[in-house]
């Protein structure tokens, strides 16, 4: 249990981080509303623990600012931290069994078994987030997500022709030990998203893989549901 402002400070700026990607000591002060000596306390802590990177950048006249991003240690340690009911040591099982798995029956059967995987996964998320309005069943998702170990959020876009769609992004990968052994299984995840959500035209706008720092989705309604 937390019982100081400073570890809470200090994961409050991981999580922001974790969500845009970068950001001033300024930044964070006035989103966090921390005074700037405290951030930048907490920055240099979390400097030195090896969580944080940052270039000088000029941003305007003066001198050039610090723009502080997470290390790569600082996004394990965060996913770790969202999952730590066990996340984290299932996953280097469930990445042990794959392996196992790939090793006796191939690496194409392999690929067969995750996309039957996902499929079914996809059938059990249908059914779970309802019938009800697509600004609904994109919000139940997005719960379903959260409580598999995703730091995921959903919002309105207003697209150029007037049209509303939703975007839901995601700023870690639950699966990422998984992912790194089996990268397949994040090309499956778009087509499992079109499954849940069938009257939808559902594409991909950002991906962790790429090199990114979040993965994010479009989703328009079609208006034709099977």
């Amino acid at each position: 249990m937390v019982t100081t402002q400073q570890p809470s400070t200090k994961q409050d700026i991981l999580q922001y981080l974790m969500k845009q990607g970068q950001a001033t000591a300024q930044e964070l002060a006035t989103e966090l509303d921390v005074s700037p000596q405290a951030i930048r306390r907490h920055l240099k802590d979390l400097e030195a623990e090896e969580l944080l990177l940052y270039q000088a950048v000029h941003l305007g006249m003066g001198r050039p600012q610090h723009v502080y991003k997470l290390s790569d240690k600082g996004r394990d340690r965060l996913r770790r931290t969202i999952n730590d009911a066990g996340g984290d040591s299932h996953g280097q099982f469930a990445v042990s069994l794959l392996d196992t798995l790939a090793q006796t029956v191939g690496r194409e059967q392999m690929g067969t078994i995750l996309r039957m995987q996902w499929e079914r996964k996809a059938l059990e998320y249908r059914d779970r987030v309802g019938e009800g309005s697509l600004q609904e069943r994109v919000a139940n998702l997005v719960e379903l997500r959260k409580a598999e170990g995703y730091m995921a959020e959903w919002y309105f876009v207003n697209e150029e022709n007037s049209a509303r769609g939703f975007i839901i992004t995601e700023h870690n990968c639950a699966i990422a030990n998984v992912a790194e052994s089996f990268p397949v299984v994040c090309g499956h995840e778009l087509e499992m998203f079109a499954t849940i959500l069938p009257d939808c035209q559902v594409e991909r706008t950002h991906w962790i893989i790429d090199g990114e720092h979040r993965c994010g989705y479009l989703v328009r309604s079609t208006g034709k549901k099977s």
